[in-house]
């Protein structure tokens, strides 16, 4: 790839989209929070329509963990970050490098706080098809999803990735965040307002690590 480019219009954009995320994020946990009637009972009423085809369905059930606990697991975009760690390393891109791991780490840190934090209860089931560790919101498989497939499509775009190259990873991306969010509603472990909620956090901290680079890279530069 050739060496990366910055564009103002990037940074309006990230700007607008770390602003709207984290204001959706901030309302949707208030909402959480206060266990909000209306969000509890559709938040009910898809962990327990899928529940129900989960437990008729053992096949699709067990594509779905696999899916979940191997393909889309968080570990598995963890280690998508640090091959981008090291490529960026050998580049000699060695601030970017750190600040990649560094959003990855904070990342995870603040979906800890948060789950910490709120308590939330995972949905209880008399005959569960999957089990999960900490609280449930956000939902951790879609918070790193969303920050992993996110950031590392910024990177591609900042060091000149082909059309092609870019149309495949965005597919991919999208497929991968809005898939593990899907197989962890499908597996109830899950409430639907917790998935939502990991994507609108990873996409925020995904925006704010790509804000506060350019930003400093540019005051360094200037």
């Amino acid at each position: 790839m050739p060496s990366p480019t910055r564009s103002p219009s990037v940074s309006v954009s990230t700007s607008a989209v770390a602003l709207s995320t984290g204001a959706l994020v901030a309302v949707l946990l208030v909402l959480v929070a206060a266990e909000w009637g209306p969000l509890v009972s559709f938040d009910r009423a898809v962990a327990d329509g899928l529940h129900d085809s989960a437990v008729r369905s053992p096949g699709l059930t067990t594509a779905n963990r696999i899916l979940s606990d191997w393909v889309w697991d968080p570990w598995t975009m963890r280690a998508l970050v640090a091959v981008a760690v090291v490529w960026l390393w050998r580049r000699g891109e060695r601030l970017l490098a750190v600040w990649t791991g560094a959003a990855s780490v904070c990342g995870a840190a603040v979906q800890q706080l948060l789950k910490a934090v709120v308590g939330r209860d995972r949905p209880r089931w008399p005959d569960p098809v999957d089990s999960a560790h900490f609280a449930a919101f956000p939902s951790g498989h879609a918070m790193t999803a969303a920050f992993t497939c996110g950031f590392l499509l910024w990177l591609l775009t900042r060091f000149g990735a082909g059309r092609r190259l870019l149309a495949g990873a965005l597919v991919a991306g999208a497929v991968s965040v809005v898939g593990v969010g899907l197989t962890r509603l499908y597996l109830g472990v899950h409430w639907a307002s917790d998935v939502v909620g990991g994507w609108l956090l990873g996409g925020c901290v995904a925006a704010v690590a790509v804000l506060t680079y350019e930003r400093t890279v540019l005051s360094r530069r200037g």
